[in-house]
């Protein structure tokens, strides 16, 4: 089968498109045919190796595994003896960020991983990008206990994190503002908020209101700089670690002031997550947006695109 290999952490060109065994599924496990995948920026940290915490998960000094790929979607094509939920001819999407390896024709996984039917509707590569996104911002919001009555700022509202938030903290019963550039204000309205903030034109963090939660979703601001903009016991969460590892260690002090705080919540997802997630795709209330799709034989030209940093929601690629 053909994969998506790399030996040596480094830029996009240290990717190769490799001939290799196809994988066996052992009793439990669920052999995937995969039909569509996703890029994003856990697959290029990982790539990278950065920040270097990374290496404690993907090996020290070279990656521990050599295929990439959290999120797919594909058909079961054969299962192990003890599995019982899924059968071959299922449409199914998953994530998996333990082992990776969607960027290739095949993977298995075991029946009780993080997968699931495809919702009814939805193509291969509407599914692939449902989960990497969205179990972040899940995550965080509910950390942030964000529901009914609440004011939430996302900043980032265009990536795949933050498309994902803005329409999860509606679902959730918050007033949302979002934040953004101008090309794609028309594109997050769409997506729920109440407000869309153009951050060329005004500076979100000058807005003289504040409120219950600040989401920065791609990680480029900071708690100094949004604290003027919280309430008096307001949230700051963040999808990055922060100039000197800075969000983890206001974690776990903020909380004790009693007042504005920081959050930084670690990501799972479980199957009630994922179960909610494919339910909300089906009726509507969520849909992952899609920026590019490439095919598995552009997968460095992907990459590449991905870290500039502009995409827009998640980068598919057909396999």
């Amino acid at each position: 089968m053909k994969a998506v290999v790399y030996t040596q952490y480094g830029p996009p060109e240290v990717l190769q498109l490799q001939e290799v065994p196809r994988p066996i599924p052992k009793d439990n496990e669920v052999l995937i045919k995969v039909r569509a995948t996703t890029v994003n920026r856990t697959d290029c940290a990982f790539l990278r190796a950065k920040p270097f915490i990374n290496r404690l998960f993907s090996g020290l000094f070279g990656p521990k595994y050599q295929t990439l790929g959290n999120e797919f979607a594909g058909d079961v094509e054969a299962v192990g003896e003890d599995v019982t939920i899924f059968r071959p001819g299922d449409r199914v999407f998953g994530y998996n960020d333990a082992t990776f390896g969607a960027q290739a024709e095949y993977l298995v996984l075991a029946e009780q991983a993080s997968l699931a039917t495809i919702p009814d509707g939805l193509s291969y590569e509407e599914a692939a990008p449902l989960l990497e996104g969205a179990h972040y911002a899940l995550n965080n919001l509910r950390a942030a206990r964000v529901g009914p009555g609440q004011e939430v700022l996302i900043y980032g509202a265009t990536g795949g994190i933050g498309s994902a938030a803005v329409q999860l903290a509606r679902y959730l019963g918050a007033a949302v503002t979002a934040v953004c550039a101008t090309d794609h204000v028309a594109l997050v309205r769409s997506l729920g908020a109440n407000e869309v903030l153009d951050y060329t034109r005004q500076d979100f963090t000058k807005l003289g209101r504040t409120f219950d939660v600040v989401f920065d979703a791609v990680g480029k601001s900071s708690f100094g700089r949004c604290q003027p903009i919280l309430k008096a016991k307001g949230i700051y969460l963040s999808t990055e670690l922060g100039a000197w590892v800075q969000n983890p260690f206001l974690a776990l002090f903020t909380p004790l002031r009693g007042g504005r705080q920081v959050l930084f919540p670690i990501p799972t997802l479980s199957k009630e997550d994922l179960t909610l997630l494919k339910t909300l795709a089906e009726t509507g209330q969520y849909r992952p947006v899609v920026d590019r799709t490439y095919p598995l034989e552009q997968i460095v030209e992907a990459y590449r695109y991905v870290e500039t940093g502009q995409k827009i929601g998640n980068v598919v690629i057909r396999v």
